[in-house]
């Protein structure tokens, strides 16, 4: 198993040296959006390295595809937690299988994208703590362009980040949205006040990740957890002949060459600023 990490140079928005900006640091592991069983268990082989190896104190993950692709179960979240995932995110495909859905009312970890309309299950913001008892904020959040017809996240955010209050200081946005558009504008309205905004759903790492002028992280995508050898983690074959007859194809995941995609952020525990963000890309066999 190998391990690729991309590390900023140092910019006008990529902040100094860890060592020269800040104080004490706090490191996250954001990982991509978790594909069925390749993905889980490459998660599981590589995880408690990752951690020790780039001193991780929070792991937070989107899981809406660990099920076979699609949605939860409860096998599957229990699964996920027993591997080392503190935080579970989501986003449109959580509703997919019904016997999971019990689990966002029972798992506060859990959460779904917190501007879907009042009465569905779950939640979408909680507070978290490190080992070390520092409270992190978690927001979930899903776009609404090509996607559906949700509350405003721009304002569902606003509405969360008053709720927090100014002494939660470190805030970890999950951003899950289908346009780089969307992503990017979320991430300049929250520039400054919170620790990061990650973008999911796309399952295509991109090459975007920066610390903004306001010292909020971002990059538009994390990436997925699961087959490379796939069309974005869904076997190849079942994707072309979507796209050559223009007929519903069951779909299935693919297997082949796994791969862990992520990012960590570092963050000044003392203001909640971004110190630093990197890429993570994780190669199984």
């Amino acid at each position: 198993m190998g391990s690729w990490l991309c590390q900023l140079p140092v910019s006008p928005y990529h902040s100094l040296p860890l060592s020269t900006a800040v104080g004490v640091v706090l490191n996250i592991l954001f990982i991509g959006d978790i594909i069925g069983r390749p993905g889980r268990q490459l998660v599981r082989d590589a995880l408690p390295r990752l951690i020790d190896q780039h001193m991780i104190d929070l792991v937070i993950a989107n899981v809406e595809n660990a099920a076979a692709g699609f949605g939860l179960t409860p096998d599957v979240v229990s699964e996920l937690f027993d591997v080392g995932i503190d935080v579970m995110t989501t986003g449109n495909h959580v509703w997919d299988k019904r016997d999971g859905l019990v689990c966002l009312d029972q798992e506060p970890a859990l959460l779904r994208p917190a501007n879907y309309p009042p009465g569905v299950p779950g939640h979408g913001v909680g507070v978290f703590h490190t080992a070390g008892g520092l409270p992190v904020a978690v927001i979930n959040l899903e776009g609404r362009v090509f996607m559906g017809g949700l509350d405003c996240p721009f304002r569902k955010a606003d509405e969360l980040l008053e709720g927090l209050g100014e002494r939660q200081k470190i805030i970890m946005v999950d951003f899950h949205a289908e346009a780089t558009s969307e992503k990017g504008a979320l991430g300049a309205y929250l520039d400054g006040r919170v620790s990061a905004v990650v973008g999911t759903h796309t399952h295509v790492q991109t090459a975007d990740e920066r610390v903004m002028p306001g010292g909020t992280a971002f990059i538009s995508d994390a990436g997925m957890t699961g087959a490379r050898d796939s069309v974005i983690g869904i076997r190849k074959e079942l994707s072309i002949q979507r796209f050559l007859t223009q007929m519903p194809v069951r779909y299935e995941i693919a297997k082949k060459d796994p791969v862990l995609c992520g990012v960590i952020v570092s963050i000044d525990e003392s203001t909640g600023k971004a110190a630093g963000i990197q890429r993570v890309m994780e190669l199984g066999h």
